[in-house]
Formats: structure tokens, C-alpha cells, sequence
């Protein structure tokens, strides 16, 4: 209980210090394009309301402004961060020392890595990110749901991916094969069985959403491998023995 106790505090502040990681890039590479998405739906708003009908509001006149969104973007990553951290440490803590390297730097990456692909890769491919123009606001529930099943699938096929690999009692090309096999079945099989979304508005720029896709998925890429660096650096820091003095 004491290690993973340790492991826990360090997924914890691992977690918080990626996320403000995050948010920096996604303010630096992330906002600008938010604030062209938000002028370009806020335009088409009025455009299409009648006279004395407000559209959404997310400038200076919303009931949160802006510059208090952009100070609150630190806050939603940092927190963000903590849980995942909290949660990575704990599944760090089941894998150590029974599957991937023996290292603890090379098990937090490949750790980390396997997150990313699993929770953000997988279904970023059939439903990725899109700006606030682009969407219908009565479809938001529908969306979400199909975006958590494909994280759902991603971690499941993680798991059979993982039981496949220490199953499999051939050399190492052997069990990778078996492994990529395992996890593409079922994603591949959810791509493309589940209902796709394009309620992209005719006319919308498309280099504008291709901006917007590839900055949110840095973000998350960012998070990710910063989380299985520090943790790693922390769990290799805690896992050396103390000096003895003479």
C-alpha cells in the first residue's frame, strides 16, 4: 500500500505539471484558432437572428467573458491533469513489474503512450474535435455519447491487446503481432460500424477546422507524453536507493 501510495503522489503532481504543459500549448496554438471559430459562428448568429434575437455569446457580453474562459483554460487542464495523473498512477502501480519494461521511465512512456492512443487516437479518428461553429447544438447529447463509446472500445481493446501479448509464448515479434491484431479488431470494427457525424456547415473554412483538429490533438499529445516523462522521472527519482553516508 505504501508504493502505491507513493506512485499515487506522483501521478498526482505529474498530472497537475502536465496539465498546465497542455494548457500552455493549447493556449499558445489552441486559442487563436477557438477565437476564429467563435467570431465566425458569432457573425453567422446575428446573420441568421431576428431583429432583437441574440445568438451565443462568447465574447465580452457572455455571462463568462472571455478573458476569464482563456484564465479558466490553466484551471480545466491543471484539474484534468490531476485526475488522469491519479488514475494513471493507479494502473502504473498494476502493470509494474508484470508487463512492458522492466524500467520505470520506459514502462510510464509506453504507459502514457498506450493512453493516448487508446483514449485520444482512437476516437479522435472517427469523431475528431470541432470549433464551436461547427455542430448542431440538438445533436450534442448523441455526439457525446458515440465519442465515449469509442474511448470505451479503445480501452477495451487496450485490455484484450495486453492479455493477448502475455498469452502468446512466442519471441517478441510474435507477441507484438498478436497484440496490434487484438486492438485493431475491434477499433477497426467500431470506425466502421458506428454512425458517422459531419454536420460540418457548408462554407466553413477548412483550413480553420483542419487548424483547430490538429492543435486540440497536440494538446492532448503534449499532455500525454509529458505525463509519462515526468511520472517517469519521479517513479525512477523515488525508486533509487538513498545514499549511505559513511
Amino acid at each position: 500500500m505504501a508504493v502505491i501510495r507513493a506512485l499515487l503522489v506522483r501521478g498526482l503532481l505529474a498530472g497537475l505539471l502536465a496539465g498546465l504543459v497542455a494548457g500552455g500549448f493549447a493556449f499558445l496554438f489552441g486559442e487563436p484558432r477557438l477565437e476564429q471559430a467563435i467570431a465566425l459562428e458569432e457573425g453567422h448568429s446575428h446573420d441568421r437572428s431576428p431583429a432583437g434575437e441574440q445568438g451565443h455569446e462568447h465574447g465580452e457580453e457572455a455571462v463568462v467573458g472571455r478573458p476569464l474562459q482563456k484564465a479558466g483554460l490553466f484551471l480545466a487542464t491543471g484539474l484534468y491533469g490531476v485526475a488522469a495523473g491519479g488514475i494513471f498512477a493507479l494502473v502504473y502501480a498494476g502493470l509494474r513489474n508484470r508487463v512492458g519494461p522492466r524500467s520505470d521511465g520506459g514502462l510510464a512512456l509506453a504507459a502514457a503512450g498506450t493512453g493516448f492512443v487508446a483514449t485520444v487516437l482512437v476516437p479522435f479518428v472517427k469523431y475528431p474535435a470541432n470549433p464551436p461553429a461547427v455542430g448542431d447544438p440538438g445533436t450534442i447529447t448523441g455526439r457525446t455519447l458515440l465519442y465515449v463509446v469509442m474511448v470505451l472500445v479503445g480501452l477495451a481493446a487496450t485490455a484484450v491487446a495486453v492479455a493477448t501479448a502475455r498469452r502468446v509464448t512466442g519471441g517478441p515479434w510474435a507477441r507484438w503481432s498478436a497484440a496490434v491484431a487484438a486492438f485493431l479488431v475491434p477499433v477497426v470494427a467500431a470506425w466502421v460500424l458506428l454512425p458517422a457525424v459531419d454536420e460540418v456547415p457548408e462554407g466553413f473554412p477548412a483550413t480553420l477546422l483542419w487548424e483547430f483538429r490538429l492543435a486540440s490533438l497536440g494538446t492532448q499529445l503534449v499532455f500525454w507524453t509529458a505525463l509519462g516523462v515526468l511520472f517517469g522521472l519521479l517513479a525512477e527519482r523515488a525508486a533509487r536507493p538513498s545514499a549511505v553516508p559513511a
